[in-house]
């Protein structure tokens, strides 16, 4: 009976900022980080007295957390009552039952709700996971004595317990913090959850998903993870990270807010089952196009190991810009926007000629990736490698130009969107040989860096990062989103951890 989904990690590689208003674009990478949820009975058969129950019980586990919460959920109004230590709350997972189930309520028929109480009353087991990449293990990695590389990340069990970041702020204990390193661990979370609780009770049928990745099954997973992520978070977000947890890699414009509006009318006492059936209905008008990166070329993720930064703070204080200097920033977001643009375009590009002809392309990105990009130039020696080179240079100077307005956003906002620190990291890194392009992602900040490398060259940009305090991560691309899995995610990771290590 257990079901098991999981969802993707991900990297905004442009759009930062931008992509908060309609009808600016990001592009956003699906990783190979990955969150599973696994949804099984909490009762193997229905209790006799059962019928009679007003409540069905609901467990929730986080091994990796070593945290186990109980909770009672009302079969009438669906709301979620936590009976366990409050400490150990997980408000992604506590909106995301109500809303899974409120859907069923609002798309099944009456044969098929009588059907649902019955799985109901025998409770709901829920258990999360996320993978090492979501956490930061650099202090455990340090506390070895073991050195800043990919390869001690490797040397980890699989779903590595967590540590807290309990550290005391003026003599007191604040509220302990876990390390991550930005990768949007609550919405993979929250995805994997629903899509097991909606295959679980039958909403959508997920298995097929490989054939056909523009179901209507995907939309449905897709409404109730944004909906659930944005009353959890209390806000409504742009979704980029809930969006490319449901369907990979991609270039978005986020939906309009207001389809989310008759969400507040659950906090106001409409039944859950009412508003959720509004919200299927609701126009949401987000748009994605196929976006993923060219042959050859590999996503590679830093962590500096210099803090992390707020990002809602620092939205703040873009959004407080704004509204000061709204000439400047309306022609800042406009060059960022076309740069974007540019980006997208080369590497549209790049994929095109991969596929025209992929013996001069492989050629070129074989040469490039052993070489700084100053010398790429010399490597053209007819037109179809010439267009290659042209591309990749044209690639790397739009990062440029929006690397200096994403700075120059900052440095005006009064926020470190690329600090000191970062500039010179990623000048560094856009210096070594085989790589493409670096950035910050996202909002920007201290987190995290990433660089697009070319070929096999990523292992040698990993090596010269270890040598500059800069742990690189066994992050990848990988293009997919939301999909159900067959067997346990633990030994399915051992496996795979296993069969890495042969490889090498």
């Amino acid at each position: 009976m257990a079901v098991v989904a999981s969802a993707p990690g991900k990297v905004l590689m442009t759009g930062g900022y931008l992509i908060l208003e309609r009808p600016n674009a990001g592009v956003v990478l699906s990783t190979n980080a990955r969150f599973y949820a696994i949804v099984k009975p909490l009762y193997e058969e229905m209790k006799p007295d059962s019928w009679a129950w007003a409540w069905t019980d609901v467990r929730l586990t986080s091994p990796q957390l070593s945290r186990e919460s109980m909770y009672k959920l009302s079969l009438k109004n669906l709301m979620l009552q936590c009976v366990s230590s409050s400490e150990s709350r997980n408000p992604f997972v506590e909106q995301a039952v109500p809303y899974a189930i409120a859907a069923a309520h609002a798309l099944f028929d009456k044969d098929k709700k009588d059907a649902l109480h019955k799985l109901l009353l025998q409770g709901l087991d829920i258990t999360i996971l996320g993978c090492n990449d979501f956490y930061s293990y650099r202090n455990q990695i340090e506390a070895r004595g073991l050195p800043l590389t990919p390869e001690s990340l490797a040397a980890l069990p699989p779903f590595t317990s967590i540590t807290f970041n309990a550290e005391e702020e003026n003599g007191q204990n604040c509220k302990p913090e876990v390390a991550k390193t930005g990768l949007g661990s609550s919405a993979a979370m929250t995805t994997a959850v629903i899509a097991a609780l909606l295959h679980y009770l039958g909403v959508v049928d997920l298995s097929p998903l490989s054939k056909n990745e523009g179901s209507a099954d995907l939309d449905v997973v897709h409404i109730i993870a944004q909906t659930a992520h944005c009353i959890a978070q209390g806000k409504i977000g742009s979704g980029f990270d809930v969006s490319s947890a449901v369907y990979g890699s991609h270039r978005y414009v986020r939906f309009s807010p207001d389809v989310l509006s008759s969400a507040q009318d659950a906090l106001n006492g409409t039944p859950l089952q009412e508003v959720m059936a509004a919200i299927l209905k609701g126009k949401w008008d987000h748009e994605r196009t196929k976006f993923s990166l060219p042959p050859s070329m590999n996503l590679l993720l830093g962590e500096p190991g210099t803090g992390g930064s707020s990002t809602p703070s620092m939205v703040g204080a873009v959004k407080r810009w704004q509204k000061s200097d709204p000439a400047k920033a309306q022609e800042t977001w406009r060059k960022l926007s076309e740069a974007n643009s540019k980006l997208e375009i080369q590497f549209n590009i790049l994929s095109k000629l991969a596929e025209e002809n992929w013996n001069a392309y492989k050629c070129v990105l074989d040469i490039c990736s052993k070489q700084r990009s100053e010398k790429w130039i010399e490597q053209s020696t007819e037109p179809s490698q010439e267009a290659v080179v042209k591309a990749l240079l044209g690639a790397r100077s739009a990062m440029v130009e929006i690397r200096n307005l994403m700075r120059q956003m900052g440095e005006a906002a009064g926020v470190p969107i690329e600090p000191e620190s970062q500039t010179r990291l990623l000048d560094a890194t856009m210096d070594m040989e085989g790589v493409l392009l670096a950035g910050v992602p996202g909002a920007g900040g201290f987190d995290a860096v990433f660089a697009v490398t070319l070929g096999d060259s990523g292992s040698n940009v990993a090596k010269a990062w270890s040598s500059l305090n800069v742990l690189a991560l066994l992050v990848r691309e990988d293009p997919h989103g939301v999909s159900l899995e067959t067997g346990d995610p633990i030994t399915k990771e051992i496996t795979a951890a296993v069969s890495a290590v042969h490889i090498e």
